[in-house]
């Protein structure tokens, strides 16, 4: 694109939420306006589509006065997304007409593409996950093939899976394990509440264990600061520990764990686990079918963990097995992921904006992020063919060992 063109900029954010979703619009709107006060391009209008593809086939959008674009950064101090998110999938023809964003007869790509034509959209920033992101470009080639025109997509990557190929760092997962930490460090006072109490903190994480292990890390980095007091007192740094941490790369002999745990449990008075609710989902789902049973989906096929709630069904089970008086199971998925962005993803959201609004301008589409697979990891428009969900957590990663040794599994 030429540096003296005008540019019609818009954004949408998509899928679920995490703690990034307005930092990444803050800092977009930031970038954009300082490349027009550099000549960079000649002039700018932002758009903004509402809750997400939903916007985009419905119409619905805003477009942001220049004379507020140096007051967007107060959104930094907000969690969630300041222009509202959806779930949608735009190959999913039964799913758009059922919502009542295309009519019958209608393709939801045609009917997105006309949209950004209309508007007259040059770039588009997708701030998303792997889904949101390949959409994006699916959309982007639907337009140049159909329709002759170009628009540039340049992805934000959000999720606090951190389980997308082939960048190292994915927005919002730091903070997410870091507001999960804290949301345990006042649930495991439960542990107090009851003789011998059983609590599971489930934490997202469909496919990753990424989130409940960094989760559990953060947690227990911050154990190491906290003082006891001495003989005399249940309350102690093993009763306020992790005991056990699950996730889907590791496979779970619940009968072994169990018996191991009963020990725990007969010395501290209580147990507390880290689940990550991808964890058993599968022996979940087999059991639910078995039984003639509909498993619950959403648009895009993947199971919906909220609705086979795999806390309550692991709860059930290693209740018996430790001898557990109470069980309590808490979810921080909500909490932690509905957080403003820390300090690590502010850095990491804007590394990654400034490189996007660049990337746009000159014509590069693509998923910004650390490209693993490039010397250094450097932050790029990675191309879109390359991006793919579902990157498995490593439990061979040595800091993971030494937590999983220092708990005893």
């Amino acid at each position: 694109m030429s540096a003296a063109q005008h540019m019609n900029v818009a954004m949408m954010t998509s899928g679920g939420l995490a703690p990034c979703l307005s930092s990444s619009v803050a800092y977009l709107i930031e970038f954009w306006a300082s490349a027009l006060k550099e000549g960079k391009i000649s002039g700018l209008n932002i758009r903004m589509y509402v809750d997400g593809y939903k916007g985009v086939l419905t119409g619905d959008s805003t477009v942001i006065s220049p004379e507020i674009y140096d007051e967007c950064a107060c959104l930094h101090d907000l969690g969630g997304s300041p222009i509202g998110n959806s779930r949608v999938k735009l190959t999913n023809v039964k799913d758009c007409m059922a919502r009542g964003f295309v009519k019958e007869g209608e393709t939801p790509l045609e009917v997105a593409a006309q949209q950004l034509i209309k508007d007259d959209i040059n770039v588009i920033h997708t701030i998303g996950g792997d889904d949101t992101n390949t959409q994006a470009a699916e959309l982007s080639k639907y337009i140049l093939e159909k329709h002759g025109g170009k628009v540039v997509v340049v992805g934000m990557p959000k999720t606090i899976d951190n389980d997308v190929y082939p960048i190292v760092q994915t927005f919002g997962a730091d903070t997410a394990a870091e507001q999960g930490a804290i949301f345990f460090k006042n649930v495991v006072s439960e542990s107090s509440a009851n003789p011998r109490m059983l609590i599971i903190h489930e934490v997202m994480g469909r496919d990753s264990g990424y989130l409940t292990a960094a989760t559990a890390r953060k947690y227990r980095d911050g154990m190491k600061s906290a003082k006891f007091t001495g003989p005399g007192f249940t309350t102690t740094a093993k009763s306020r520990d992790i005991h056990a941490v699950w996730i889907p790369e590791v496979s779970l002999d619940i009968v072994e764990e169990g018996k191991r745990l009963r020990k725990v449990m007969d010395e501290n008075g209580c147990v507390n686990v880290f689940l990550s609710e991808g964890a058993g989902v599968e022996d979940i789902v087999a059991e639910m079918e078995a039984n003639g049973e509909e498993v619950p989906r959403d648009a895009f096929g993947h199971v919906s963990l909220a609705k086979i709630n795999p806390g309550v069904y692991f709860s059930k089970r290693l209740a018996e097995l430790v001898g557990a008086e109470k069980t309590l199971v808490q979810k921080s998925g909500y909490f932690a992921r509905a957080a403003a962005s820390n300090t690590f993803d502010r850095q990491l959201i804007k590394d990654c904006a400034k490189e996007g609004v660049a990337s746009a301008i000159a014509g590069v589409s693509g998923c910004m992020g650390q490209d693993e697979d490039k010397a250094g990891t450097p932050i790029r428009a990675i191309e879109f063919e390359r991006i793919k969900g579902g990157k498995p957590f490593s439990p061979e990663l040595p800091w993971f060992k030494e937590l999983l040794a220092d708990i005893g599994m």
